[in-house]
């Protein structure tokens, strides 16, 4: 930027509601031309909108990182510190909230700026008046203005977030705080805004209008509202006084305290601050603070963080010695290592990137890269990587990001589905390309492109703007405390192995898988606040468990099929999915289990999709006949009287009593039956079904759907392996029926086993053999002779006389009853019988006792 020996340089340096920003603009609009730095985007903005009103839009420009309005004609330029230009002809320049040259993570840009900007006619150093010595001496001719704030700023002690005035804003020092406290608030004061520094100016704007609008008197907010965010607030709570500053947890120095508790009254409305809870303990002001506070007495800063803001480029050895120089000046310390500092260095090992950089371009383009925002909070390592991407691409060819890439990107952001950190880290994504969008030179179509970012910023700002109002503000919540003022998002949460949750060291609960459940034995007035700390922090477990199921193998899911529960499908031991009713029998629905309902929804969606290609790697497994009969009964290539067949018999699970299939089997030709047969299917003379779906995984899985489809608990199944069981209670009957079983009397045998042994007594008769109850093969099966019978019948079979003396005192023939002297043999059924049901002719076979005498027409036919 321009330096101007002459021009005159004055600091307007005091409190917060001193109205500096104000007059600030007042001058710059007062010059024919002007510049302003501020330290937040949102900042920025606000002003940009208030010199819209006064000069109207095509003189005014916004640029920030992510951000660029600047029309042609444009002669006022609103910017964030890091995005004011380094050059250039500007009658008036400002940088506001100076003071922040103290801060080690961006100070070194402000004392930049404090050095460096000048304007042609006036500048102006906007900040606390604790830096007034420091600037004296960096800049011995400036002239310093002191403002005395409008109104005054008093304490009033410490409330329960019951008793806050309206038109107060509660200060937290983390998203988890910011969400603990709102929800307390809409609980009790039916709703709260919400606005943080990481929010997109539509967002935070549709936020503060509710506040403004009065449809809720409360905003919860960072620490952003003490970088000049102009706010109708009476009332400053501080929820807390620690804050992490990005490498310790430490308390708010009392300048601090004051930028924040300053927001407390506009122009000449009296303000007030104080605490959340007790007047004890980390949260509570000590008196020197309060003190401090109300007359605007602070320490003053000694030194402010210097980086050299004029490094050499013309070789990379040369760039990275002046960014690591050390200030000349006593009032100027060096700063810590910036991220964009730390991805340079990381880079300056590569090979390729040494190789590269030659002359001031490449060097120049790798600093700029290196620049790119870690919007995401990612770090130097991993942010390093996207930046090293992003060079290579600015290195090599065109040197521009390739368009399709840089879509791709934008791509996978494009969602409006999820919860609020998930929609937050979407729009810190979007800022990443949005900045990259606004290099010129980095893209082919820099203007395409960057309309394509901010209407997804918007997108998703809309979203998330409606997901914090439904959350804050129209949702019911069941958060109560026992203690309104006692903030429960500090207590410490913790799950031990062997799943159970403490809080403050108080043991609330158990997390079964996804499923928190609170112990009984909690004193019932403590219960609802520990339940809500458990939930809050809990929430990051749960999504950590939710990615680990989407990244398990096959092997760690399971079929749930337990008798008398519901099927459904468990990940471990976690039950995490129930099997519903769906389109069709192979196709039911899969709802997650209500514990995994927390869960964002883009989490569930993926929770889903894993579970349903479980599920069809399942179906492959265990049910490929019953796939394929599906299959074939919509296969336009197959004739309709054996799609009629399939489509039957997949609807039954894949098998099914011969006579449910009589009417269909009796329009097949003997071309159409070897279809079926040589798809798999056994046309018995009892059943119809595919062997390998007998197995014992095919069987439960046919079970599991079959209850699905009904909406009933799964049935028991018989053991794998058995062949013969007891009949047992209804229940277990209907249950053994899906497995593959046919029920005879007391006892139930495989179908398989039942058609082999209609195959055993035809063959048998046929040679003139005896084919009886005492026959090994019966008798090695273990079929008791009530069962033998009733299976012989049922497939077709009668009883004859027996020639033989001796024989038990039983015997049948035809439908007369037997004398007891009169033993009979089988005979087979009549000819003219169509099924098993009705008697099919036979050969009569030779006396014996007891014998069936059956057909080898029934079942050469039927077989």
């Amino acid at each position: 930027m321009a330096s101007f020996a002459r021009s005159p340089v004055t600091a307007v340096l005091g409190p917060t509601n001193t109205g500096k920003t104000h007059l600030a603009v007042e001058r710059m609009c007062g010059h024919s031309s002007g510049m302003m730095g501020f330290p937040l985007r949102l900042l920025a903005r606000e002003v940009y909108e208030r010199v819209v009103a006064i000069k109207g839009a095509n003189q005014v420009a916004l640029i920030t990182g992510e951000e660029k309005i600047v029309p042609p004609g444009a002669r006022y330029f609103l910017c964030t510190a890091e995005s004011m230009p380094v050059s250039g002809d500007y009658a008036f320049v400002a940088l506001d909230e100076a003071q922040l040259g103290a801060d080690p993570e961006r100070g070194h840009i402000f004392t930049d700026r404090l050095l460096r900007a000048r304007g042609r006619e006036e500048t102006m150093i906007l900040g606390s008046a604790s830096i007034s010595r420091v600037v004296k001496a960096l800049v011995p001719d400036i002239e310093i203005i002191g403002r005395p704030r409008f109104s005054t700023l008093s304490y009033a002690g410490a409330k329960k977030l019951s008793r806050l005035p309206k038109r107060s804003a509660i200060v937290a020092f983390s998203a988890e705080e910011v969400y603990a406290v709102a929800e307390m608030l809409r609980r009790f004061r039916g709703g709260a805004a919400v606005v943080m520094g990481a929010l997109s100016p539509r967002t935070r704007n549709a936020q503060v209008q509710m506040f403004l609008n009065g449809e809720v008197d409360y905003l919860v907010a960072t620490d952003a509202i003490g970088m000049g965010l102009n706010l109708d607030v009476a009332h400053v709570a501080f929820a807390s006084l620690r804050k992490y500053d990005g490498r310790r947890t430490r308390r708010l120095t009392v300048s601090e305290m004051a930028q924040i508790a300053g927001r407390a009254g506009r122009h000449h409305k009296d303000g007030s601050f104080g605490s959340l809870g007790g007047e004890d303990g980390d949260a509570a002001f000590t008196p020197q603070e309060i003190e401090a506070i109300e007359a605007h007495r602070f320490p003053p800063v000694e030194q402010l963080f210097w980086r050299s803001g004029t490094p050499r480029t013309d070789r990379l050895d040369h760039l990275l010695f002046d960014l690591e120089q050390k200030p000349e000046r006593p009032e100027l310390r060096a700063a810590p290592e910036a991220v964009d500092l730390a991805v340079l260095r990381r880079m300056a090992d590569d090979p390729l990137v040494i190789e590269r950089t030659k002359g001031n371009r490449q060097v120049e383009r790798l600093w700029a890269a290196c620049g790119l925002p870690d919007f995401q909070k990612l770090g130097a390592e991993h942010h390093g990587r996207i930046v090293g991407r992003i060079w290579r691409f600015l290195s090599e060819g065109t040197g521009h990001i390739p368009r399709d890439w840089f879509a791709q990107n934008l791509a996978r952001l494009d969602s409006v589905q999820g919860d609020i950190d998930t929609l937050s880290g979407r729009i810190a994504g979007a800022r990443t390309w949005s900045y990259i969008a606004h290099r010129a030179d980095w893209l082919a179509h820099p203007a395409e492109m960057a309309e394509r970012t901010r209407a997804l910023e918007e997108k998703l700002s809309d979203a998330l703007h409606a997901a914090l109002t439904q959350r804050f503000v129209d949702r019911r919540t069941t958060v109560l405390l026992r203690d309104i003022g006692q903030n429960a998002s500090n207590l410490p949460v913790t799950v031990e192995q062997d799943g159970a949750v403490c809080v403050d060291g108080e043991t609330i609960g158990r997390l079964d898988g996804f499923r928190f459940s609170v112990d009984p034995a909690t004193r019932h007035q403590d219960r609802k606040m520990l339940l809500a700390a458990a939930e809050r922090r809990l929430g990051k477990v749960l999504r950590v468990k939710a990615d680990e199921l989407v990244a398990a193998a096959d092997a760690d899911f399971a079929l749930l099929d337990e008798a008398g529960q519901a099927p459904g499908i468990a990940w471990g031991e976690t039950p995490v999915a129930a099997l519903l009713t769906g389109a069709g029998l192979l196709a039911p629905e899969i709802r997650l289990d209500r514990a995994l309902l927390s869960l964002g929804q883009d989490v569930q969606k993926q929770v889903i999709t894993r579970l349903a290609a479980w599920f069809e790697a399942q179906k492959q497994k265990h049910l490929l006949p019953l796939v394929k009969m599906a299959e074939s009964a919509a296969d336009p290539a197959v004739p309709p009287v054996v799609r009629a067949v399939f489509a039957q018999l997949a609807d039954a699970g894949g098998l099914i009593a011969r006579t449910d299939l009589d009417s269909a089997l009796g329009h097949l030709d003997k071309e159409q039956r070897h279809l079926l047969r040589k798809a798999g299917i056994d046309i018995g003379v009892l059943d119809i079904y595919h062997p390998g779906l007998l197995k014992p995984g095919a069987a439960r899985w046919r079970s599991a759907l079959l209850a699905a489809r009904i909406a009933k608990p799964c049935l028991p199944l018989p053991q794998p392996g058995l062949t013969l069981i007891p009949a047992g209670e209804k229940p277990a009957q209907m249950g053994a029926r899906i497995a593959g079983f046919r029920g005879f009397g007391e006892q139930m045998l495989r179908i398989d086993m039942a058609e082999r042994m209609a195959r055993t007594a035809h063959e048998a008769i046929a040679k003139g053999e005896a084919f009886t109850p005492t026959s090994p093969q019966i008798v090695s099966l273990g079929l008791l002779e009530p069962a033998f019978l009733q299976l012989m019948r049922l497939a077709g079979f009668r009883p004859v006389e027996a020639a033989a003396e001796g024989g038990p005192n039983w015997a049948f023939k035809g439908r007369q009853k037997a004398r007891p002297d009169r033993p009979q043999q089988a005979r087979g059924p009549k000819r003219d019988a169509p099924s098993p049901r009705a008697a099919a002719p036979s050969a009569a076979a030779p006396a014996t006792s007891n014998a069936f005498a059956g057909l080898a027409e029934l079942l050469g036919r039927n077989g």
